[in-house]
């Protein structure tokens, strides 16, 4: 155990080193965007105002309340401070809301569109890869290309043909949205509904896209093993060939949770884009709304929690791949 302890501890370190570097570019790089959101709040706050004194007393009133008046290092400490309070501050696009308000209001429909939507693709990607594996033949042949053709299709691309086929053409799903626009979200069976067919093609487009890729590697690994000399040997000695398969399989299955590990934040990625181009309200599109508002409270906080959740999901991958992995404890007991 003193050997996965050490493990724990230096993937522990990595996560709260990566997590500082990105909370620092999360804080910078919106504010290095060109323009003056505070402007912007004012010219609709000062509407039918002729006195330029009035209108500079406003803009000075708002460079205080956000706080851009300050030095960018009194603003970062500030900041630091404050979301450990749990406050981001205020939203400059959709003022007076807060961006705890912004976030709470579409965090939720994130999480529960995104990571259901990766594992999926994760196991059916790995289930499809290791029956190409075993039953070879016609298969193989129809898996592999099917296989290829979506791992390299771009996350926008897939949404964009699911969006054009199933929601315009065929008319089967809505364009956009999360729910119908005329319901307020509630637990009522007609919401629920509406949420469920509006989830389909958002939820489908991110699934087609992780099958792919988990797909090949699975194949890849499964067919490495079944050729194995360990294999050879368990035939050799008369195992049975579900229990050498299951053995197999599990062996092949490592590299694919490393491979969950280091996909994830393309996922995601890929996953906040079909949010997107569906209008789906989430991280995605907030983040959207934000860089078009120059809305640097809400671009800071909707990055960082995007970051954490990443970096959260692959720390725990890694901790479970130590715990699946005996050589992992061994190595680091040597």
């Amino acid at each position: 155990m003193k050997g996965y302890t050490k493990y724990f501890l230096n993937k522990l370190g990595w996560f709260a080193i990566t997590f500082v570097f990105a909370f620092i570019l999360n804080f910078t790089l919106p504010r290095l965007m060109p323009g003056d959101p505070v402007a912007a709040i004012v010219a609709r706050q000062a509407q039918g105002i002729s006195n330029p004194t009035g209108v500079q007393a406003i803009y000075q009133q708002y460079t205080e309340l956000f706080g851009t008046d300050k030095p960018i290092i009194e603003q970062f400490f500030i900041y630091v401070r404050n979301v450990f309070r749990g406050d981001f501050g205020f939203s400059f696009s959709q003022y007076p809301r807060t961006v705890a308000e912004v976030i709470g209001a579409s965090i939720g429909w994130t999480l529960i569109l995104q990571f259901p939507a990766i594992i999926v693709g994760w196991i059916l990607g790995n289930v499809l890869g290791a029956m190409a594996a075993y039953l070879r033949g016609g298969f193989d042949k129809v898996l592999m290309p099917s296989a290829l053709f979506l791992s390299s299709f771009p996350a926008f691309g897939m949404a964009v043909i699911l969006l054009v086929i199933f929601a315009v053409h065929l008319k089967w799903f809505p364009t956009s949205g999360g729910y119908g626009y005329t319901l307020i979200p509630s637990l009522t069976p007609t919401f629920l509904w509406s949420a469920f067919i509006h989830y389909q093609l958002p939820f489908w487009s991110i699934v087609l896209i992780a099958i792919g890729g988990q797909a090949i590697g699975m194949r890849s690994m499964s067919i490495y093993e079944l050729n194995a000399d360990y294999v050879k040997f368990a035939r050799f000695m008369g195992i049975k060939d579900d229990k050498i398969v299951a053995y197999v399989f599990r062996n092949a299955m490592l590299p694919q949770v490393t491979g969950l590990a280091l996909a994830l934040g393309t996922m995601v990625g890929g996953a906040l884009i079909a949010e997107i181009v569906f209008s789906y309200p989430g991280l995605g599109t907030t983040l959207l709304n934000g860089v078009m508002g120059q809305d640097y409270p809400l671009i800071s906080a909707a990055t960082l929690i995007i970051t954490f959740m990443v970096l959260t999901a692959n720390f725990i991958l890694e901790i479970l791949y130590g715990v699946i992995d005996p050589r992992i404890k061994a190595a680091q007991s040597d």
